[in-house]
């Protein structure tokens, strides 16, 4: 050991910026050299401490944990530069101009770890400027206890000082820090680089070392782990810094090996014996660090304050049993009482009422705050202690849910209660949550951005100099995601991969090309390094204790927000509770939804009190008319819900558990819908079984859906109890052999006591291992289906409020508002354009039509909608175009604005026509403006002041005359992203339903794989013409049909064939192939075809029948007839009865082509009179000479 050496300045990937160390990959080197120890000392930040010690512990190394602190050159708060040299010698004054010089400090025992994470906690929250969390000597004088230092590296304080000639300043100031360290603990550190930087201060750091008796320690600034990873290393500096290997004047690293060294190496770089004594010396540092106890649990789960004379169980038990009374206010059956005494036993034995006490406390805060709250999602919906105390909306016994699948008994582990909130008031919950608990108690999560496979490929090809395209390419190439995972690069190459088969063709580039292969094998040591820190989308952490006394926190600088250094696992490793505090869209729909229906109707609705079994909401799922509704939204869901039919509750989570990879590759989606509309026989798992399982498989028609299931089964039969069924789902999700094999000799053993054969007990085990793998937990799907019937029974009883709902909420996404206004035109709602006396700021209901909203018109920001509203209610609504510039206050007045409210029709329903509005809104906005302008001085005109006398200083006159139809269009869609008072696809949807394969809606489904040849119908919007290399043109475009649009690509080859007829707006058909690598779906076009809108120009077939003559025998030969001559002519169906006839629209799979052969069958089938009525201009005539 004598000969060994510990590295003690090591940056490790967490050191994001230039540190490119693996701790996998460091630890084994360090092994393999037998050193005895390691430390870590990233940047300015102890993110990766915690990970750094449980993966030394494991690898038989002694852990140092440390940092390379940022010391401010004078107090932590002065936010100004500091410089101690001449002008001149700014090269080699304080480090980034002024801010900060470095100090290198380690934690010696436990309470140096703790003082080490307040001082890094305080750096960001009291020293922070710009990138740099900056302590200062007060700072490290109040948390020295337990720390050992050193002089630092050549940005340290005492080279600096040295550098700039001012040896007496780095004398006073080792002195400074040797006092506060105290002088056993405080160290000289030295590096060699062959850096002049490093030579030049030797003789200086040698004098005072001497003076003051600080013992040398020599380091090697080591940022990543062998002398091979340089090239790579370089790399991440230029992706950090944004510049290429190729720029002269970029960032990088001076003079070499900045690698894990050994022993030798370390002492052969210099003979002194100042520097050998330095390399025994860090043997010395390791000895004197005592990693015991450094990281250890403590349960730090908040504590509710209880009031006096009364124990936390006492007080628990009580507020659960008015939760009862307020559930059940009939009073409480045997059975709930049973169950809530039981839960509240097994929470108070697992000490976890607290916790149970605190989530219903801000959950209650915020349903009293009008703040929608969700009924409950994952295992939690299955504790009726939830529902008692408000946290859950679900009686958990009438669903089947089960406590242990949320709590087990058998298996203490943290409780996790996930909570969603109005996505809009998220934020005012966590606001309560931190000042009840206190601000030093409540923070944010850290993530950590790695970078994946693609990003370090166009990383690398950026890095390089290569062009985008190149990137793109090797993009392009990759097998497609699985469960949007991509393969990883070392797959490429690596035969034992289960996707290696995938990437031939990667490997076929990268064989062929070089400059693939240069990108490639840089991006290989990029990838899966961390990139920067990110905040978890919705955790929050919340501790009994101050947070920095068990783990290091920062501070964002934009908002102020608390983030933890480490990321939830470690967290909750250490004994700190996380919950998910997350945003949901649709409560927010619910809530604006409601909030009209009370407007328009006065009726209130209580969504708990609603009945689960409303008419017609099984209707409209059972006809998958579900766009909109929570979580059956997409294509194959609304297929499979008209495959199900469903007509009760039970359906709506069944279909929620089984529209998932899983359950799907099983079938059992299709299973459950045919079992359950008698299309499929009900086959026991083994005819012994039939009857014990019947209670617990009934519902779901014989198949296990449920976790629950698995568990109440293992129960039922094998004699289980319900924490030990719990352990048995879990040992067959994770299907690892010995622990199966070990629960099987249980299973076996249980089964066998109650009576069942071998071949019951196999036949049993076969089903249930791999279906406890799809089998979903039914607490999360019944809470989660309670929000998707609630949506459903919305849209299904009060769809213009629904509708209007939902469009207010997707108003930023075009694509989603295309797609849902198509729904409301399908569902018979109208859509109104935006109006100045009609419309509020979002979407509202008007009766059985729905109104645009001002806010969503372009250029018309909240305080311009708020000023029209506010002028409307206060002086009246307005009666024409002046009246309205009269009224609107002057910020209205906007040239820009008037033109946007005109263009999207707002105007429309004074009497205006848009096309002469926009010609005289300039000159209008300028009078105007003058006359407030005065108004607003106090020159009112003389007459403004007398009653009844009109202001006659302003008036505008209108020119006649409209724009045509399809300007009208283009002006309204560039408004408001969309076409809302008519579409140019509106009357040839059937052509294009006749020339398409699908609708571009359902391009974006999974059931679309990568690769497939499609065509789809529309219309072209957004044409951009771009140039190869070659000088060759393509083209992007964007095509749209009534529920969503697709980016098309045209290349040269494509284009030279289509040029003439690609325009914007053209109505076209595109065959190509589906792409949909890239997280946004796109089309390469094949070829691009124009429809014959001609035959579009007549009008309707129409066909008379007597109504007594409408059997079923006749109505199918006409539709035979029909059908054997296909065509783009509606026909129209006049059934007369006496004096009163009623027209039916045929559907459009009816459209005929007029001929006299189909003439000829119709007066054949129906008598001569049936075609008096064909109402075709210009073709009347032509028609007549047919007929007899």
């Amino acid at each position: 050991m004598g000969e060994s050496f510990v590295h003690l300045h090591v940056h490790t990937e967490y050191s994001m910026l230039d540190g490119a160390a693996r701790l996998k990959q460091m630890f084994k080197q360090v092994t393999d050299l037998g050193m005895p120890a390691i430390a870590i000392t990233d940047h300015g930040n102890m993110h990766g401490s915690f990970d750094f010690y449980k993966q030394a512990t494991a690898a038989g190394v002694k852990p140092i944990i440390g940092i390379e602190a940022y010391v401010a050159p004078e107090s932590r708060f002065q936010k100004r530069p500091v410089l101690w040299g001449e002008p001149h010698q700014r090269g080699d004054d304080v480090s980034a101009g002024g801010y900060y010089t470095h100090m290198t400090i380690w934690a010696r025992n436990k309470t140096g770890l703790h003082n080490l994470m307040k001082l890094s906690s305080r750096a960001y929250t009291e020293g922070f400027v710009r990138k740099w969390a900056r302590m200062d000597a007060e700072l490290l004088a109040e948390h020295a206890e337990g720390l050992m230092a050193t002089t630092g590296c050549p940005s340290g304080e005492v080279q600096t000082r040295l550098r700039l000639g001012q040896y007496d300043e780095a004398l006073k100031a080792a002195a400074k820090y040797q006092e506060i360290f105290g002088k056993e603990n405080y160290y000289l550190e030295l590096m060699d680089h062959g850096l002049d930087i490093e030579r030049r201060v030797r003789d200086g750091l040698v004098r005072i070392s001497k003076e003051l008796g600080i013992p040398p320690l020599v380091t090697n600034d080591s940022h990543y782990t062998y002398e091979s990873d340089a090239a790579s290393h370089d790399a991440l500096l230029c992706v950090q810094t944004g510049k290429q290997l190729s720029d002269p004047d970029r960032f990088r690293f001076d003079g070499t090996g900045y690698y894990i060294k050994s022993a030798e190496e370390m002492r052969a770089l210099d003979g002194s014996e100042l520097w050998q004594e330095g390399c025994r010396n860090t043997l010395l540092v390791a000895e004197k660090v005592d990693p015991t106890g450094m990281f250890t649990h403590k349960n730090l789960m908040p504590t509710y304050p209880i009031p006096e004379g009364m124990t936390e169980e006492e007080y628990f038990r009580q507020e659960v049993w008015r939760g009862m009374e307020r559930r059940f206010p009939n009073g409480v059956d045997e059975e709930h009482r049973r169950w809530v005494e039981n839960e509240i036993n097994v929470i108070v034995q697992m000490g976890f009422p607290s916790y149970f006490l605190v989530v219903a406390d801000f959950i209650m805060w915020a349903k009293n705050n009008g703040i929608r709250v969700g009924p409950g999602r994952g295992s939690a919906a299955g504790s009726l202690v939830a529902y008692a105390l408000g946290i859950t909306d679900l009686d958990p016994i009438p669903h089947g849910l089960i406590f242990e699948r949320f709590l087990n008994p058998e298996r203490v582990s943290m409780p996790d209660i996930d909570i969603d909130f109005d996505e809009r008031r998220r934020g005012d919950v966590i606001r309560y949550v931190t000042e009840k608990w206190g601000a030093d108690k409540v923070a944010m999560i850290c993530t950590f951005g790695t970078i994946k496979a693609k990003a370090a490929i166009k990383d690398a090809g950026r890095v390089l100099g290569y062009p985008y395209a190149l990137g793109d390419r090797i993009s392009k190439a990759f097998p497609p995601a699985v469960m949007g995972k991509d393969i990883p690069l070392s797959a490429i190459f690596d035969e034992s991969h289960a996707r290696y088969a995938e990437a031939g063709e990667l490997r076929k580039m990268y064989e062929e090309d070089a400059d693939v292969k240069a990108t490639i094998d840089l991006a290989r040591g990029l990838e899966g390094l961390i990139r920067q820190t990110g905040v978890h989308a919705a955790g929050v952490i919340m501790s009994a204790e101050p947070l920095t006394d068990h783990i290091p926190i920062m501070r964002r600088d934009s908002d102020g927000a608390i983030i933890t250094q480490f990321d939830y696992p470690t967290c909750e490793t250490l004994g700190l509770l996380k919950m998910d505090f997350l945003g949901l869209r649709n409560l927010t729909i619910i809530d604006d939804c409601l909030k009209m229906i009370e407007q328009n109707t006065g009726k209130k609705i209580d969504l708990l009190e609603l009945p689960l079994d409303d008419k017609p909401t099984y209707e409209l799922l059972a006809r998958g008319d579900t766009l909109g509704i929570f979580q059956l939204d997409g294509g194959g869901m609304r297929s499979l819900l008209r495959l199900m039919r469903p007509d009760n509750f039970e359906d709506i989570s069944a279909a929620l558990a089984l529209y998932r990879p899983g359950p799907m590759g099983a079938n059992s989606h299709t299973n459950y819908a045919l079992r359950k509309n008698g299309q499929q026989e009900i086959v026991p798992i083994h005819p012994e079984l039939e009857e014990p399982l019947r209670d617990i498989l009934a519902t779901t028609y014989g198949l296990i859906v449920y976790q629950e299931q698995v568990m109440a089964i293992a129960q039922k039969v094998a004699g289980y109890s319900l924490g030990g069924a719990d352990l048995l789902r879990r040992a067959m999700g994770k299907k690892k052999k010995e622990e199966l094999d070990r629960q099987y000799e249980f299973f076996e053993k249980g089964m066998k006591e109650n009576g069942y054969s071998d071949e019951a007990i196999k036949a049993l085990w076969d089903i249930l291992v791999p279906f406890s793998d799809y089998a979903f937990n039914k607490a999360h799907t019944a809470g989660y289906g309670l929000v998707s019937y609630w949506t459903a029974y919305l849209k299904a009883n009060h769809p213009a409020e629904y509708m209007a709902a939902l469009l207010t909420s997707v108003k930023d996404d075009k694509d989603k508002s295309a797609l849902y206004l198509n729904e409301c035109r399908r569902m018979g709602i109208k859509v109104l354009p935006p109006d100045v006396n009609d419309s509020d700021s979002d979407f509202t209901p008007r009766g059985s039509d729905i109104r645009f909203g001002l806010s969503a018109i372009r250029n018309v920001g909240a305080n311009v909608v708020d000023a029209i509203i506010q002028a409307r209610t206060e002086k009246g609504r307005f009666t024409d175009f002046t009246d309205f510039l009269r009224k609107v206050p002057a910020a209205v007045c906007n040239k820009r604005v008037i033109e946007s409210l005109i263009k999207a029709g707002a105007f429309d329903s004074l009497g205006h026509q848009r096309k002469g509005l926009v010609m005289v809104h300039e000159q209008a906005v300028d009078a105007v403006i003058d006359i407030k302008k005065n108004e607003a001085i106090g020159q009112d005109s003389l007459f403004g002041a007398v009653e009844g006398v009109e202001d006659q200083t302003f008036d505008v006159q209108i020119p006649p005359g409209e724009w045509d139809k399809t300007t009208l269009l283009t002006f309204e869609r560039e408004m408001l992203g969309l076409y809302v008072s008519d579409h140019p696809l509106l009357g040839v949807e059937h052509i294009l339903s006749a020339g398409a394969d699908c609708s571009i809606a359902a391009l974006q489904a999974e059931e679309r794989p990568d690769g497939q040849i499609v065509t789809v119908g529309g219309i072209l919007t957004g044409l951009q013409r771009k140039i190869t290399k070659k000088g060759d043109t393509w083209v992007l475009a964007t095509l749209e049909d009534l529920e969503g649009a697709i980016e098309v690509m045209i290349f040269p080859s494509t284009y030279q064939l289509c040029s003439t007829i690609l325009a914007e707006d053209a109505i076209v058909f595109v065959k190509g192939r589906l792409d949909k690598r890239e997280e946004v779906a796109k089309i390469i076009a094949m070829e691009v075809t124009q429809p014959d809108l001609t035959a579009e120009n007549g009008g309707p077939l129409v066909v008379s029948v007597a109504e007594n003559r409408c059997t079923l025998p006749l109505v199918t030969r006409l539709k035979e007839v029909l059908t054997t001559h296909p065509g783009t002519t509606e026909v129209h169906l006049q059934v007369h009865r006496g004096s009163k006839t009623t027209v039916l629209r045929l559907d459009d799979r009816l459209r005929v082509a007029p001929s006299p052969a189909l003439m000829g069958d119709l007066k054949q089938l129906l008598g001569p009179a049936c075609l008096g009525a064909y109402a075709l201009e210009g073709r009347m005539t032509v028609l007549r000479s047919f007929l007899p």
